[in-house]
């Protein structure tokens, strides 16, 4: 999978092993782990685990996070994109076997509209693309930007569930919904 996404501000592709120190700085901050149950990688090994695992996903699942570059800088500044959640190890809600749109970027990154405009264009892959029949997305009910994010791009909020003793919020936004904001 050599998916090139682009948008106005941001290239989205596939991340690379050299992505190392991006995906470092990025989680190793605790801010950025506060709704994600606060455990930051410790050491450079452990985000390379990250990156394999992810290059593991293209290859067995066909999708991935995708690395986020800031186009007037060059910068990894974080993912952004579509992962396909199988499996006991992945499921949330009690759900297993479906695509969900996820983001992360490194702080200073932050207020700039990136996961909204880099979760857009997720959106048209994952529908016009991949013909993905559902896009879910999760944010713990205390992040309130994720939330935002996530109503903004179209998705509806199903309900609110207990994920791993915290209230996590379910969404979701089906290819017939998609293709009727777009008309």
């Amino acid at each position: 999978m050599k998916a090139l996404l682009e948008t106005e501000r941001l290239i989205l592709r596939e991340i690379l092993p050299t992505d190392i120190e991006g995906m470092f700085e990025l989680d190793s901050n605790p801010i950025v782990h506060k709704y994600l149950g606060n455990k930051p990688v410790k050491t450079k090994y452990d985000s390379e685990k990250i990156i394999q695992n992810i290059i593991k996903q293209y290859e067995e699942r066909g999708i991935g996070r995708w690395a986020a570059i800031e186009k007037s800088t060059g910068d990894f500044i974080g993912w952004s994109g579509l992962k396909l959640n199988t499996g006991e190890k992945d499921s949330l809600n009690g759900k297993q076997d479906f695509y969900d749109i996820g983001y992360r970027f490194i702080p200073r990154y932050w207020g700039k509209g990136y996961a909204t405009e880099s979760a857009i264009v997720a959106l048209d892959y994952g529908f016009k693309v991949k013909q993905y029949e559902t896009i879910v997305g999760v944010a713990l009910t205390d992040n309130i930007g994720s939330n935002k994010v996530l109503q903004k791009i179209g998705l509806q909020h199903i309900e609110d569930f207990d994920c791993e003793g915290e209230r996590a919020s379910w969404y979701e936004l089906k290819l017939n919904d998609y293709e009727k904001n777009l008309s």
